[in-house]
C-alpha cells in the first residue's frame, strides 16, 4: 500500500511538473509570437502631390528616400485619401471611418474638441490588444479636449485617449495657434508663470498681429493668417503667454525627426506602431537653412527635400537597430498639393516646370483626381517584393488590413480588407471607393469616377484650383483619361445610371442634374 502511494504521489509530481513546464512554454511561445509581429510606421505627409515624387514621375525634384521605399516596396498608382482635405482624411485613416459618417470631420480649428470618439475602434487602439507600443509624433489636427482646453494644464481628450501610449504632437497645423508642442497632453517647456491664453475670435490686448506689425514679419500672410505672430510668421489665431514652450519654425523638422527616433530605440525591443505626421509641404514652409535653395522651386521645393531627407534619417536608425527587415513601411499623403494657401512664398513663381499633381487635374480643395490620389506606398524589406501596383486602395483600408495581419476582432465599418493586395499578393483591390472634398463627394468604381452636379464655384479663385463643381455630372474613364479631360456622362448613360445607384446606395440621398445632390 504504502508502494502504491508512493507511485501514486510520483505520479503526481510529474504530471504538476508537465503541465507548468506547458504553461511555461506556453508562455514563451506567447512571447516569441509578440516578438515576431511586424512593427508598422505610417508617414504620412501633409500636402504632398501625386507628382511630387521622382518615383511618381517628378523631374525637376529628386526624392531619393521615398523613391528607394517606392522602388525597394509596392508603388501604388490608384491610392487614395480618404479626403482632398487634412482632418478628414486623419480620421480616416485612424478610424477606418468615411468621414462623410461625421459631420464634424472637416478642416478644424485649433481650439475644437477631439473628433474621435474615445469609444471608437482605432488602429492604435487595435494593436494595443496585440501588445504593442503606439506612438504619434507630429502633426495632429483631429481636435483636443472637449471644447474648453485650458492649455496649462492637463489637455485631455486627446491622442492618449484614442490608443497611442506616447504622444508628441503639435496641436493642429503649423499656421495655427497654439505654436506649441505637446506632450502626452502637457504644453512641453511650459512655464507655469507665464500661462497660454488662446482666442480664435479677438486678440489680445498690446499683442503684434501681422496686420498691425509687418515690421516684425519674415512672411507675409494673407488676411486669414495675419493674426498673433511667432517667430516673424503670423498665424491664423490669437495667442498670448507660453513664451518659452514656443517652437521655432525652421527647427520643426528636426525636433519630430529626433523625436521619432528615439521612439524608435526605446521600442526596440517590443512591437511598435509609430505614426510618423510629417508637417511638409504643408504652409507655412519654413526649411531648416540647411535645406534652404536645396530645389529650384523656393521654400515648397526645399521643405519636399528636407522631408525626403528627414525620411532617410528614420530609415537609417531603422536600419541600425536592426529592424528594418522587421518593420511594415506605409507612406503616403493626406491630400494633394496646393501652392498658394496663405504666405506670399512664391511657390507658384517658382514652379517652373514642375506638376504638383503630376498627370492628375485638380489639387487640395478638389473632387478632381489630384485632390485625393496621392503617393501611396508600402514597404517590408525581405517581405514585399518591388513592384507597380494599379490596384484601387485607400488609407481607410489599412485598419482592416492590419486587423488581418495580427488576426484582430474589431467593427471594420468602411474599411476593407486588402492585406493581400498591400503585401504584392494580389492585385486586386476595392471595387469602389467614395472620396471627399470639403463636405462633398464623389464615387470611384473601376476605372471610372462619377462627380454628382454641385453648386458653388468651378475654380477655388484665391487658391487657384478647380474645385470639381458642375452644374452636370461628370464621369470620366480613369483609365484612359487620367486627367479627367473627356467628360462621358452624356455619351454613356447606362454607366452614368449605374454608378448613381451603387453611389446612392452606400451614400445615400438622390441627385438631380440641375439641384445640388440632397443627401440623408
Amino acid at each position: 500500500m504504502k508502494k502504491a502511494t508512493c507511485i501514486f504521489f510520483i505520479l503526481l509530481i510529474a504530471f504538476a511538473s508537465c503541465k507548468k513546464g506547458n504553461k511555461l512554454q506556453k508562455e514563451q511561445t506567447n512571447a516569441q509570437d509578440i516578438k515576431k509581429q511586424p512593427n508598422i510606421i505610417f508617414i504620412y505627409a501633409d500636402d504632398l502631390g501625386y507628382g511630387d515624387v521622382s518615383a511618381y514621375g517628378a523631374t525637376e525634384l529628386s526624392t531619393p528616400n521615398i523613391d528607394k521605399l517606392a522602388n525597394g516596396g509596392l508603388k501604388f498608382t490608384n491610392g487614395y485619401a480618404s479626403s482632398a482635405t487634412c482632418t478628414p482624411s486623419r480620421f480616416a485613416l485612424l478610424t477606418g471611418t468615411y468621414p462623410w459618417r461625421n459631420k464634424d470631420a472637416k478642416i478644424l480649428p485649433g481650439t475644437a474638441p477631439l473628433l474621435i470618439d474615445t469609444t471608437q475602434v482605432t488602429i492604435p487602439k487595435m494593436l494595443k490588444t496585440k501588445g504593442y507600443q503606439t506612438g504619434i509624433v507630429g502633426k495632429w489636427h483631429l481636435g483636443l479636449g472637449t471644447g474648453n482646453v485650458n492649455w496649462n494644464a492637463r489637455i485631455s481628450p486627446g491622442p492618449n485617449e484614442v490608443g497611442f501610449d506616447y504622444s508628441y504632437i503639435m496641436a493642429a497645423t503649423q499656421d495655427r495657434v497654439p505654436t506649441v508642442y505637446i506632450k502626452n497632453g502637457y504644453v512641453d517647456n511650459l512655464d507655469p508663470t507665464d500661462p497660454i491664453e488662446i482666442d480664435y475670435n479677438k486678440n489680445f490686448e498690446g499683442e503684434p498681429t501681422g496686420t498691425d506689425n509687418p515690421e516684425l514679419l519674415k512672411m507675409v500672410g494673407d488676411p486669414q493668417h495675419s493674426n498673433s505672430i511667432n517667430n516673424g510668421v503670423p498665424r491664423i489665431g490669437y495667442m498670448k503667454g507660453g513664451t518659452s514652450a514656443k517652437w521655432i519654425d525652421e527647427d520643426m523638422a528636426d525636433h519630430f525627426l529626433a523625436e521619432a527616433q528615439n521612439y524608435i530605440e526605446q521600442q526596440k525591443n517590443n512591437p511598435f506602431f509609430l505614426y510618423y505626421a510629417l508637417q511638409q509641404p504643408h504652409v507655412p514652409r519654413t526649411p531648416n537653412p540647411r535645406f534652404v535653395g536645396s530645389s529650384s522651386m523656393g521654400p515648397r521645393g526645399d521643405v519636399i527635400i528636407e522631408a525626403d531627407w528627414c525620411i532617410g534619417e528614420l530609415l537609417k536608425t531603422l536600419e541600425e537597430q536592426g529592424l528594418l527587415e522587421n518593420t511594415l513601411i506605409v507612406l503616403s499623403s493626406d491630400n494633394g498639393p496646393v501652392l498658394n494657401d496663405g504666405y506670399a512664398d512664391e511657390a507658384v513663381e517658382t514652379l517652373g516646370n514642375h506638376k504638383p499633381g503630376g498627370p492628375l487635374r485638380g489639387g487640395k480643395y478638389s473632387l478632381l483626381e489630384a485632390g485625393t490620389r496621392v503617393p501611396f506606398i508600402t514597404y517590408w524589406k525581405g517581405t514585399i517584393k518591388p513592384s507597380v501596383s494599379e490596384a484601387l486602395v485607400s488609407q481607410v483600408d489599412l485598419l482592416a488590413s492590419l486587423s488581418s495581419l495580427l488576426d484582430t476582432d474589431v467593427v471594420k465599418g468602411d474599411s476593407q480588407n486588402l492585406l493581400s493586395t498591400f503585401l504584392g499578393k494580389t492585385d486586386k483591390g476595392r471595387e469602389n471607393l467614395i472620396i471627399e472634398a470639403t463636405t462633398r463627394t464623389a464615387f470611384r468604381q473601376g476605372d471610372w469616377i462619377l462627380i454628382p452636379p454641385y453648386k458653388g464655384s468651378v475654380i477655388n479663385k484665391i487658391k487657384n484650383i478647380e474645385t470639381g463643381n458642375s452644374k452636370e455630372f461628370q464621369l470620366y474613364n480613369l483609365k484612359e483619361d487620367i486627367g479627367q479631360k473627356n467628360n462621358l456622362a452624356k455619351a454613356k448613360p447606362e454607366i452614368l445610371k449605374e454608378l448613381i445607384k451603387n453611389f446612392e446606395a452606400i451614400r445615400g440621398g438622390s441627385y438631380s442634374e440641375i439641384e445640388q445632390p440632397v443627401f440623408k
